[in-house]
């Protein structure tokens, strides 16, 4: 007996078919480091391994893939049909078991190590012992891909964009040969920030290109900066792998306390609106040359908008990843002003892929917003996302809950743990409540268990043919954003591509020019800007004081130079003392009230009930006129009904700052002081401006950045994205849901640092910027 390898087998099946049909083949197949490329004329490119098992099937002289290895084309592997078609198909197709594996977004994994904190085994061992690479998969990754069916893995740090692809590669290889064939759709938090002692070279490449934060982007005042900033993320995302981005955050900021201020594009309701849709049109829309149909294609990254219905409105700018800050409150009954950037920018796209493929709900309870009196967590809340969002919206696109909400809630300021509302409910039932209340994914969930017991819950309420219907719903939303961004078709990357790609000299320049956009010069005083080569300029060294990342992680406190004195050298004359110096820079951050901002754990063992102010000034301050009672609270023995602060004082974990401006000013002994704010809020500047001569913000960009804007390489253009506070007092009179309502703070000149101040060489910008978003029509 004579036995054919299967690819024999298969080539023998597609010859024969060639010769039946009469026609020759419309596809070349080529070998890559680890896959195969197979390339039909006029049609589709497709990716397989050939470990996996995968055949292909020759049909009218085309290439498909055989995913579920049966021989046949099915509905779904023919990438000739449209998405839903295929979507509809393949989820009639697959088991609950699988369905509820779709369902889980992983917990965040670093590559390599896996795992939150790293940790993850390779065979058992550490990387180190088990000598695998560094792109191997870990044992906990094969396993819930494997075992829990689980297709979304959320992407951390990386070693290297190679490393990356590589493992990205491996992953798909893996799950290719599990089932009907599901590829990996992975997924990534925002990556592109700038680092500050980062040097930028004209023709240089780099890891990654490198951007402002988000409220940097929003200082620029230019969707179109921000569509430019998708387009070339999103090719770089999917070099590395990635086809999700857990991005953009689209809250309005109309407290300026909030924690994740920064990550916004601002309190501006218009401005924000132009920036969501801009940034979800530039990550969506493929090329003409990289597309397939409506806009998407295999440059296409699927936008998750977020955090529907808003987060930005936490009581006194507390934040709900602790159930401190769990609730949202809207004493200027302004809900519908939050959607916005949504409803009106995110959903009403100008490119062909229409709306954002993903929504995700905040942590917080909307508090006194369902009109059913339902005060839970919005994930939870059917109000806010079958009757609203689903509903009043018709969004119908997937919608995944933030990470930890079906956890255990361990305490008023343990990090991650965000049941709100729920806490009553077992881990099983919290995932049955977010299933029907209209949501289709589980954020930082690896195991499938608690869907299938939801499952079971739901089956002995309506019925096993509802509850299959309801899987099968989530399922096709699921599967539509694998389908439309190509994945079914070619998930792998050709890794020496990948390299060239991400971070190479046309995107860099790209993000260190936005970069330089970003920076916004408030003040100017005797025009001392731009300072020349000849200028010497003295530097002092900065305290950091200890802190603790938004995840835990201790950071001691130091020492250290804020500007590389080499980099700083190559602008101007450095001067080892301020009796040398003809001008002093002197580098800070806003206040910094610590990772668990607006609580204090050893307030409330003191029999406090730990709530504490959230400052934005350096210096100590007591809320005098905090309100009391607070508008929201939780009646629950062990946790706060009245979270009031009133007459409560704190001081800024960095008040050394304040302090070393003022030791400037003495030391320079009346010549001029620059200050350099790295922003991530707005800031009381009143302790300091007046003695000052120039203040420039730093939108977490490149030193090098700043250097060309203080030495005139480039004219500054950045714009106030937000207010900037004259006191403290206004910041506790403001209504957290409402945008601008503060008192400005005015400098010496008379300048007001309202939204959209800024100056240039020739003093306040006024462009068409400033008309369009500052007028008092918007």
């Amino acid at each position: 007996m004579i036995r054919l390898s299967n690819r024999l087998l298969q080539t023998t099946g597609l010859l024969l078919a060639i010769l039946l049909s009469g026609c020759g083949p419309k596809w070349e197949e080529t070998q890559k480091d680890g896959f195969n490329l197979v390339t039909n004329e006029g049609g589709q490119t497709l990716g397989y391994s050939p470990e996996s098992g995968v055949q292909l099937l020759e049909i009218d002289g085309y290439a498909f893939k055989d995913l579920n290895r049966n021989g046949s084309l099915d509905p779904y592997e023919d990438w000739r049909l449209p998405v839903s078609e295929r979507a509809s198909d393949l989820a009639s197709r697959m088991s609950v078991e699988q369905i509820a594996g779709l369902m889980l977004y992983s917990g965040h994994q670093r590559i390599p190590g896996g795992g939150f904190r790293g940790g993850g085994t390779y065979g058992g061992k550490s990387l180190e012992e088990s000598g695998a690479a560094s792109s191997d998969l870990t044992d906990q990754q094969k396993a819930f891909l494997t075992d829990d069916n689980l297709r979304h893995v959320l992407m951390t740090s990386v070693e290297s964009p190679a490393v990356a692809a590589q493992w990205n590669n491996n992953v798909q290889a893996l799950v290719e040969g599990l089932g009907l064939g599901i590829p990996a759709n992975n997924s990534s938090d925002p990556r592109h920030e700038a680092e500050s002692d980062e040097e930028y070279t004209l023709g240089a490449g780099g890891d990654i290109s490198r951007w402002p934060n988000s409220l940097g982007l929003a200082a620029t005042f230019d969707p179109g900066l921000v569509e430019e900033f998708g387009r070339i993320a999103s090719v770089e995302y999917r070099a590395l792998g990635i086809a999700t981005a857990l991005s953009p955050q689209v809250d309005l900021a109309t407290d300026p306390r909030w924690y994740r201020f920064s990550g916004t594009f601002g309190p501006h309701p218009v401005l924000a609106t132009e920036m969501a849709r801009a940034y979800v049109d530039g990550f969506q829309t493929s090329s003409e040359s990289a597309g397939t149909s409506g806009g998407w294609g295999f440059e296409s990254v699927n936008a998750m908008v977020k955090h529907w219905p808003g987060g930005g409105t936490g009581e006194a700018g507390r934040d709900a990843h602790y159930g401190f800050g769990k609730f949202a409150v809207f004493p200027g009954d302004n809900l519908e002003m939050h959607k916005k950037p949504f409803v009106e920018g995110a959903f009403n796209l100008n490119g062909g892929t229409g709306k954002a493929a993903a929504v995700m709900p905040y942590y917080t309870i909307s508090f006194g917003q369902d009109p059913g009196g339902d005060n839970v967590g919005n994930a939870f809340s059917s109000y806010f996302i079958t009757d609203q969002l689903r509903g009043k919206y018709g969004y119908d696109g997937v919608i995944c809950t933030d990470w930890g909400v079906t956890r255990p809630d361990e305490g008023m300021a343990v990090f991650g743990r965000t049941p709100w509302g729920v806490e009553h409910l077992t881990e099983a039932e919290r995932h049955y409540r977010i299933l029907m209340a209209g949501c289709d994914q589980f954020g930082g969930n690896n195991a499938a268990g608690p869907v299938l017991e939801a499952f079971e819950m739901g089956v002995a309420e309506h019925g096993e043919e509802f509850m299959r219907e309801r899987f099968e719903t989530s399922a096709r939303r699921l599967l539509t954003n694998i389908f439309q961004v190509g994945l079914f078709e070619n998930p792998y990357r050709d890794v020496a591509e990948t390299e060239a790609i991400v971070g190479k000299p046309e995107y860099m320049d790209a993000g260190y020019r936005a970069q330089q956009r970003s920076v916004v010069v408030l003040k100017n005083q005797e025009n001392i800007l731009p300072l020349s080569k000849e200028t010497a300029v003295y530097i002092p060294e900065r305290f950091v004081p200890p802190s603790q990342t938004f995840f835990g992680d201790v950071i001691p406190g130091r020492w250290e130079m804020p500007v590389n004195p080499d980099l700083a050298g190559g602008y101007f004359e450095l001067a080892e003392s301020p009796e040398s110096a003809d001008v002093a820079i002197v580098v800070i951050t806003d206040p910094e009230n610590g990772r668990t901002a607006g609580y204090s754990a050893e307030d409330a063992e003191a029999g406090g009930n730990g709530f504490l102010p959230i400052s934005l000034q350096y210096d100590t301050y007591t809320a005098d006129t905090a309100r009391d009672p607070s508008l929201a609270g939780d009646a629950r023995e062990g946790d706060v009904l009245n979270r009031t602060y009133r007459g409560k004082s704190v001081t800024a974990k960095n008040k050394s700052d304040l302090e070393l401006i003022r030791q400037t000013v003495r030391a320079m002994d009346g010549k001029p002081v620059i200050v350099i704010l790295k922003l991530s809020n707005p800031t009381v500047v009143a302790e300091f401006e007046s003695a000052i001569q120039g203040l420039v913000l730093n939108f977490n960009v490149q030193d090098q950045a700043v250097l060309d804007i203080l030495t005139g390489v480039v004219e500054p253009s950045g714009l106030l994205p937000m207010q900037m506070p004259a006191n403290m007092a206004t910041v506790e009179a403001q209504f957290e849901d409402v945008p601008l309502d503060m008192e400005p703070h005015v400098d010496a000149a008379g300048h007001a640092y309202d939204f959209g101040f800024g100056l240039n060489w020739d003093g306040p910008i006024e462009d068409a910027r400033t008309r369009k978003f500052t007028s008092e029509n918007e």
